[in-house]
C-alpha cells in the first residue's frame, strides 16, 4: 500500500525540489511526510529540503515524556543525505561539554549555532541522533529522514525568527556533550547496509534483491522506500518519492538493479 503524502510549507524550505518531487507555484516546501498507517503508527519517514538553517533544537525521549504524563512520546532520528549543495552542513552535538546554564545563555545570545559542531556532507552520509542530542540541519541539504513518530521539538535559537521557542523545556532535555561519532557513516555506492539496529527501529538499505538473512530479519510489517527502481506489493508499484507498507520483506518484489530502504518498528 502506497502511503499518501503530506506537503508541508516551511521557512526554510524551497520553491525548486529534486525530481521527483515539485513544489506548487509561490510556495517554499521544507517537508515531504508519509502518513504512517494504523499498522505502523510507531514510524515517520520524511524527505527534508532546505534553503536556510533550521533552528538549533532538541527532542525528548520516551522516558522523559512519560515522566511529563505524555505517555511514549520521544523521538529519536535519523538522516541519510540523498544530496547536497557545495558546503552543506549538519550541526550535531557541541565541541566540548556544556553545563545547562551555559547553554542556555548561549541560546539566549545566538552563540549556541558556533558551539555546534557543523560536519560538511555529502550524499552517502548518514547520521542517526538520539534522543536529547542537540541538533541543527544547515541549508543545501536534501535528506531522508526517518524518526520515531512524535511531534514534539524544542527550539533553543531560530536566528531571530517570528516563531516559538522553548528554552525551558529544551534546556531541561538537551544534553550538552559532544556527538558520539559511531552514529555516523558514510555509505558506498553499492550493497546491502545496516543502517539502525535499535533501540526503537530498524533501517536497511537493500541493494537489488535482499539476502536470506535479511528476509528473515523482517518477518512482519515493514516500511520500504525506494531510492533508484521500483518495488512490487501485491502487484502494486513503488518508486522513488513513494514509501510504502509491506507485509514482509518477503512480499515485495525488488528491481534488481534499484536500491531501497526498508524501515521497521522494534516494539518493546
Amino acid at each position: 500500500m502506497v502511503l499518501p503524502t503530506r506537503t508541508v510549507e516551511k521557512v526554510w524550505g524551497r520553491d525548486r525540489l529534486p525530481a521527483p518531487f515539485t513544489a506548487p507555484p509561490g510556495q517554499r516546501i521544507g517537508e515531504i511526510w508519509f502518513e504512517p498507517p494504523p499498522a505502523l503508527p510507531q514510524l515517520l519517514v520524511k524527505y527534508i529540503f532546505t534553503s536556510e538553517k533550521l533552528s538549533v533544537q532538541c527532542h525528548p525521549s520516551d522516558a522523559q515524556t512519560e515522566a511529563m504524563g505524555l505517555g511514549r512520546q520521544g523521538k529519536e532520528e535519523c538522516w541519510l543525505v540523498i544530496d547536497a549543495e557545495p558546503g552543506a552542513t549538519l550541526g550535531i552535538g557541541f565541541g566540548a561539554p556544556l553545563a545547562p546554564e551555559a547553554m542556555r545563555n548561549a541560546a539566549l545570545d545566538g552563540s549556541i549555532e558556533d558551539l555546534l559542531v557543523w560536519h560538511e556532507v555529502r550524499p552517502g552520509d548518514f547520521f542517526y541522533i538520539p534522543a536529547n542530542t542537540v541538533h541543527a540541519i544547515g541549508a543545501g541539504c536534501s535528506i531522508i529522514e526517518v524518526q520515531q513518530n512524535s511531534d514534539i521539538t524544542y527550539r533553543l535559537y531560530d536566528y531571530g525568527r517570528p516563531r516559538a521557542l522553548h528554552l525551558e523545556e529544551g534546556i531541561a532535555v538537551a544534553r550538552g556533550a559532544p556527538y558520539d561519532m559511531a552514529g555516523h557513516a558514510v555509505l558506498p555506492d553499492a550493497g546491502e547496509v545496516s543502517l539502525v539496529d535499535g533501540p526503537h527501529f530498524t533501517l536497511d538499505r537493500v541493494d537489488g534483491r535482499p539476502s536470506a538473512d535479511l528476509i528473515a530479519r523482517y518477518p512482519g510489517p515493514l516500511l520500504v522506500i525506494p531510492r533508484t527502481g521500483s518495488a512490487h506489493i501485491a502487484g502494486e508499484a513503488v518508486g522513488p518519492g513513494q514509501c510504502a507498507l509491506a507485509p514482509s520483506l518477503a512480499a515485495i518484489s525488488f528491481d534488481p538493479a534499484g536500491q531501497c530502504l526498508i524501515a521497521q518498528p522494534l516494539r518493546a
